[in-house]
């Protein structure tokens, strides 16, 4: 069986995948900071028949992160990366001139240099894989200017360089940054409290991001809607 691992994947478009994911028979090596969260949600997944690893711990972890990839060998390997776990900055968000620089590296260090990290720890077995891929979740804020965005648009922008280059580097895997689109998640109503407006589920995201894995297309950005338009 294919084994994932995915970060930030108690809940949200993380915990979506993964039911999707275990639904199609990949085992799974899921990470999220909640301990309990994340191992009901482990234990909710179990029903699909595969594996299901549950590994609480915070993606800044140098040893959390070694932890994962051998997690997912002892499975049998490392076939998809998916860094999902993610960091506002400031929560609410707030402009710039107010975004504390601790903040602004909280971003940085979790949503780039903790992806990077896991990437480099699992770059072995995804080279082994048949096909190994990488998908980072990106944004609309990392190419867009909204107010108040800034901080958390700046660290997914360098994300979503970092994701280019290594699909240069590494032609012999698949590599997407995607732009999920809006959703109703945690993160952002923390990011956006007073905002009312329904957004659409992640689940409603999530054939997207199976179109990718089954399609396969070339190393790149990709916006979630565009994909799902597509026949």
């Amino acid at each position: 069986m294919p084994v994932a691992i995915i970060t930030g994947a108690s809940k949200g478009l993380g915990r979506a995948l993964a039911e999707a994911l275990a639904a199609r028979g990949w085992d799974l090596v899921l990470d999220a900071r909640t301990a309990g969260v994340l191992r009901e949600t482990a234990a909710a997944l179990s029903k699909y028949g595969t594996r299901v690893e549950a590994l609480p711990g915070d993606v800044t972890d140098e040893a959390h992160r070694a932890g994962l990839v051998a997690k997912a060998r002892e499975l049998g390997g490392v076939d998809l990366l998916v860094n999902n776990a993610s960091a506002l900055g400031a929560e609410p968000l707030v402009r710039l001139e107010s975004l504390s620089l601790d903040g602004l590296r909280r971003a940085l260090e979790v949503n780039v240099v903790a992806a990077l990290g896991l990437v480099q720890e699992a770059l072995p077995p995804l080279r082994e894989s048949r096909a190994g891929a990488v998908i980072d979740i990106s944004s609309d804020a990392a190419a867009e200017a909204y107010e108040t965005w800034g901080g958390y648009g700046a660290a997914k922008a360098a994300l979503d360089h970092l994701s280019a280059v290594l699909g240069v580097e590494e032609p012999g895997l698949r590599v997407w940054a995607v732009d999920p689109g809006d959703m109703g998640t945690d993160l952002y109503a923390a990011a956006v409290p007073d905002d009312a407006d329904p957004r659409p589920a992640p689940a409603s995201v999530v054939p997207a991001f199976l179109r990718l894995i089954d399609r396969r297309p070339a190393s790149g950005r990709y916006g979630a809607p565009s994909l799902l338009e597509q026949r």
